[in-house]
């Protein structure tokens, strides 16, 4: 453990920003997870942490990976403050788009062909 006066300036423990909370509420969340804020939605009552997420947030969706290194916090740090965040309303969360499946080799070699006989 680092002696306090030896800490790094502006370094914040990970349970800060979360309020001691150390598991996210939604198990569902992932680097990944796509957060869209709602915009109507006051934000007088967040916290600090909250809040900062809300504005990165309320130009256009991020995922929980961008809202992270925007904010330099660990990525299970984001996960819980983004959770509180999507159980209070303020913002909706989306998986992230598929990766798009194999198609059969076979299958693309006999388009080819087709293609070529065009």
């Amino acid at each position: 453990m680092t002696p306090p006066g030896r800490r790094r300036a502006g370094m914040v423990r990970p349970y800060t920003p979360t309020g001691g909370q150390a598991i996210a509420s939604r198990a569902s969340l992932d680097l990944a997870t796509i957060l869209i804020a709602d915009q109507d939605r006051p934000l007088h009552a967040l916290s600090s942490h909250q809040h900062r997420v809300m504005e990165h947030c309320l130009p256009g969706p991020l995922s929980i990976a961008e809202v992270s290194a925007h904010l330099q916090l660990p990525g299970a740090v984001t996960k819980v403050v983004a959770a509180s965040l999507v159980d209070s309303g303020h913002l909706i969360s989306r998986a992230p788009v598929p990766a798009a499946q194999q198609h059969d080799k076979e299958f693309l070699e006999r388009l080819l062909d087709g293609l070529r006989k065009l």
